[in-house]
């Protein structure tokens, strides 16, 4: 287990619900990934990012599927690619399970 963090650390992270607009694959990438467009609303917009989840995802099932992810963490630069967001996913012994709401939520939800 990592360190214990306070209420007032978990509250600076913005956990938000989007929706999966478009997948290309990442061939530059070290290790095999996607780039990712996720759509976060009205409010938040479109926003890209890398994910290295290509050993449980082809890429026609990403596309419209919701995912949870940090929209408030600094864009990085992955090789010649800018993310903008980290998509959450849990990590297992056969790749990353990505964190979806199990009932369609509108995009930009905030978790509570």
């Amino acid at each position: 287990m990592k360190e214990l963090i306070g209420w007032n650390d978990f509250e600076k992270i913005d956990f938000r619900c989007g929706t999966i607009t478009a997948v290309e694959l990442f061939p530059e990438a070290n290790k095999p990934a996607y780039k990712l467009s996720i759509d976060f609303g009205e409010k938040i917009g479109l926003k890209r990012a890398s994910a290295q989840i290509t050993d449980r995802y082809a890429v026609n099932d990403l596309v419209g599927k919701q995912v949870l992810a940090i929209v408030n963490f600094p864009p990085k630069q992955i090789g010649p690619f800018m993310s903008e967001c980290l998509v959450c996913g849990f990590y297992t012994p056969n790749g990353i399970v990505l964190v979806e709401p199990k009932l369609h939520t509108p995009n930009g939800s905030s978790l509570g």
